[in-house]
C-alpha cells in the first residue's frame, strides 16, 4: 500500500513483518524491516529504487495502482545489493527501456546480480537529473556500505533519499519518526551502525562534513530501511557524528560461553569486583551461546571496555566466543580496552587465544586475564573480584 509523504512524493516500498535474519544470518531484525521505494512525481517522474525480490510482485502491483509504470522517466538506483534492486528485473520487463541512473560501481553490482545490460546512465558527485520544478543531485557514498552507495537529494522538498545511512531494520505502521516509539527506534539505529557502519566511520565523518558544507536545507532523511526522519531530521546525522568518533559510554561488557557454568561463575565474580571498584559504572553480561550476536555487538560498541572468556575445549575456545571473535575483527573498533578469562580441566589454551585475537583486532589489552582449573572455588572467586577491581584501575 502506498502513502504520501506530501503532495509530489510517495512511498511505495514494502513492510517486511516477519523477517528475522538479514544477509543471510549475519544480522538479526527482531522487529523486522521496511524496503522503501520512493515515486517523486514531477513534470517528470522518478522512481527512487525499488524492493527485495520476494516482494517484486507485490511492488509491481502496488505501484501500478498509484501511477501507470509507462510514466515512470527514471529509476534512480542509490544501491545495487538485492534488498534494493531486488524488483528490478520484474520492473524492466514491464518499461525496459527506462533509463536507471546509478553510480558506476552500481552498474557493475546490478549487471554482477542480474546478468543484464540495461539502459544504465552513470553520475557523480554533483550530477543533477531536472525533473521540473525539482532538481534531484546525486552524491556518492563510498563504502556507506559498499563500493557503489549513494546519496541524493530533492530540491523543492528539501529531501535526503539516504539509502542505507540514517536506516534502521525496523517495520512500522507508521512512516515517521515522531510517530514511533523513540526507544525502539534508537535502539534499532545504534544497533545497525555499530553492526554495518563501525568499519567506516572515518569516511561517515567524510561524508557527513562533505554534505553539511553544502550548506542544504533537510526537512526530511528518507532511508531505505525503516523510519523517514522528518521531525528534526537532522537529529539523525548528529547521531551518526557522535557514533563515527570512537564512540563510548561508561559501560563494561563482559561475553562468555560455558561447559559446565565455571567460566559463568566466573564472569559473575568479576562483575561484581567491577561493581564494588565502580558503583557508576554499567556492566552488562552475555552468554554468546545464548544472547543474540548482533545485540552483544551493539553493547560491545557502546562499552569502554570488553572482558571475554571460554572455557578451554580441544585445545582451544568454544564456538560461540570463536564467532564473536571473528565479527570483532572486522569491525575494527577502536578505543576500547579488553581482557580475558576462563576455566579449564586440562592445558587452558583460551585465555590467550582470545586475548591474541582481541589484540589482533584493534582492542588494547590491559593484563594477562586470569583462568581457574576446574570449578572456581572460593579462592578461586575472591581472586575474579579482585580481577574486577583490577580492571577499573586499568580503565
Amino acid at each position: 500500500m502506498s502513502k504520501k509523504l506530501n503532495d509530489n512524493i510517495t512511498w511505495v516500498g514494502n513492510t517486511d513483518w516477519e523477517l528475522r535474519t538479514f544477509h543471510g544470518v549475519e544480522y538479526t531484525t527482531h522487529r523486522g524491516t521496511t524496503y522503501n521505494s520512493y515515486l517523486v512525481m514531477d513534470e517528470k517522474v522518478a522512481l527512487i529504487d525499488t524492493v527485495w525480490q520476494p516482494f517484486s510482485k507485490e511492488f509491481i502491483a502496488n505501484l501500478k495502482k498509484t501511477i501507470s509504470l509507462d510514466k515512470i522517466d527514471y529509476i534512480i538506483m542509490n544501491h545495487g545489493e538485492p534488498d534494493h534492486s531486488g524488483a528490478l528485473p520484474e520492473l524492466m520487463k514491464e518499461i525496459p527501456n527506462t533509463p536507471i541512473y546509478c553510480t558506476e560501481n552500481c552498474i557493475k553490482s546490478l549487471k554482477g546480480h542480474y546478468h543484464k545490460d540495461w539502459n544504465f546512465v552513470a553520475v557523480k558527485t554533483g550530477d543533477n537529473l531536472n525533473l521540473g520544478r525539482r532538481i534531484l543531485t546525486f552524491i556518492e557514498a563510498k563504502m556507506l556500505h559498499w563500493p557503489d552507495s549513494m546519496f541524493c537529494y530533492l530540491s523543492e522538498d528539501n529531501i535526503l533519499f539516504s539509502n542505507d545511512a540514517f536506516g534502521q531494520h525496523f517495520a512500522s505502521s507508521e512512516l515517521f519518526n515522531d510517530l514511533v516509539d523513540q526507544t525502539e527506534l534508537y535502539q534499532e539505529a545504534i544497533k545497525y551502525y555499530a553492526n554495518i557502519l563501525t568499519p567506516f566511520n572515518k569516511l561517515v565523518r567524510q561524508k557527513i562534513d562533505e554534505i553539511l558544507a553544502l550548506n542544504l536545507p533537510v526537512d526530511m532523511i528518507c532511508p531505505s530501511h525503516g523510519i523517514i526522519w522528518r521531525e528534526d531530521p537532522i537529529q539523525i546525522v548528529k547521531k551518526y557524528l557522535e557514533w563515527s568518533d570512537e564512540y563510548i559510554e561508561n559501560q563494561i561488557t563482559i561475553v562468555y560461553d560455558t561447559m559446565w557454568n565455571g567460566t559463568k561463575t566466573m564472569a559473575e565474580a568479576i562483575a561484581k569486583g567491577i561493581k564494588e571498584a565502580d558503583k557508576a559504572v554499567i556492566v552488562k553480561l552475555y552468554n554468546s551461546g545464548k544472547a543474540d550476536k548482533n545485540d552483544i555487538i551493539t553493547e560491545v560498541f557502546k562499552s569502554k571496555a570488553v572482558i571475554v572468556g571460554s572455557s578451554t575445549i580441544n585445545n582451544g575456545i568454544l564456538y560461540s566466543i570463536a564467532g564473536i571473535l571473528e565479527f570483532l575483527k572486522g569491525l575494527k573498533f577502536k578505543n576500547k580496552k579488553a581482557t580475558a578469562f576462563g576455566s579449564y580441566g586440562w592445558s587452558g589454551e583460551s585465555i590467550n587465544q582470545i586475548k591474541n585475537s582481541l589484540e589482533k583486532s584493534g582492542f588494547d589489552i590491559i593484563n594477562d586475564g586470569i583462568k581457574v582449573l576446574w570449578m572456581p572455588n572460593e579462592e578461586n572467586m575472591q581472586h575474579c573480584i579482585e580481577f574486577g577491581h583490577e580492571i577499573i584501575k586499568k580503565i
